[in-house]
């Protein structure tokens, strides 16, 4: 499996069998994404709530490839009903799928989004545990801290784990260490900061703060291969 970040909380995971897989695609209006829209390759997208900076470009992405919508019920439903191929799942549920094994996790976060300039709520924010080519990652969404983090490192082993570390809308860096402790990853690699001043955070202050060597701050579109770690 190998996995590169493009700011935000928005991974583009390819699996050994060649499946393509976004995770929270915020493409447009991110100003640290290096996808394009318009050409992002996808035949699945996983979603962990509804905020714009995690649907982003769910939609256009979805009717151009043909990709499947993994998300909450609450979300595949929005999307079922543009036409578009979705999966539906809630907090503790696992599926496994042709390209992986896919458990949906809780995460303390809202998840609104606006549809006709009223914002509704879809469903709760989850955290997902993705597992493929004989390799798990936790990609924990946007959440504050909370210790029922430990069960995910008891659930199964993580070899890498994306915690969002901005603050002020998800958990901080502190937060994010004490995650850390928590789910016991082999890597951990901070997500959801820089992309706007209100979440800037040094990475590599809090990659340095990690036990030995397990923070790995990722450039954007830095590519990362799970068979090496």
């Amino acid at each position: 499996m190998k996995i590169s970040w493009h700011g935000q909380s928005c991974l583009q995971i390819l699996t050994d069998s060649g499946m393509t897989i976004l995770m929270d695609p915020f493409i447009t209006g991110n100003p640290k994404s290096d996808l394009d829209p318009n050409t992002v390759q996808a035949d699945v997208i996983i979603l962990t709530h509804a905020h714009d900076d995690h649907i982003g470009d769910t939609e256009p992405i979805a009717k151009r490839t043909g990709a499947l919508i993994i998300a909450n019920v609450e979300i595949a439903s929005f999307f079922e009903k543009k036409g578009l191929k979705t999966h539906g799942m809630q907090m503790g549920g696992k599926h496994q799928f042709d390209f992986g094994e896919i458990k949906m996790t809780p995460a303390i976060h809202g998840s609104s989004y606006e549809i006709e300039g009223e914002t509704v709520t879809l469903g709760l924010a989850a955290g997902i545990i993705f597992s493929a080519d004989k390799q798990t990652i936790y990609h924990a969404g946007d959440t504050a801290l909370f210790t029922d983090m430990k069960l995910i490192g008891a659930y199964k082993t993580i070899d890498v784990a994306f915690l969002p570390i901005g603050d002020n809308y998800t958990m901080g860096p502190e937060d994010a260490i004490i995650a850390a402790s928590y789910i016991q990853a082999k890597k951990v690699v901070p997500i959801h900061y820089n992309t706007f001043p209100l979440i800037e955070q040094n990475a590599e202050d809090f990659c340095t703060s990690l036990s030995e060597d397990q923070g790995l701050a990722l450039k954007i579109g830095e590519v990362i291969d799970l068979s090496y770690m």
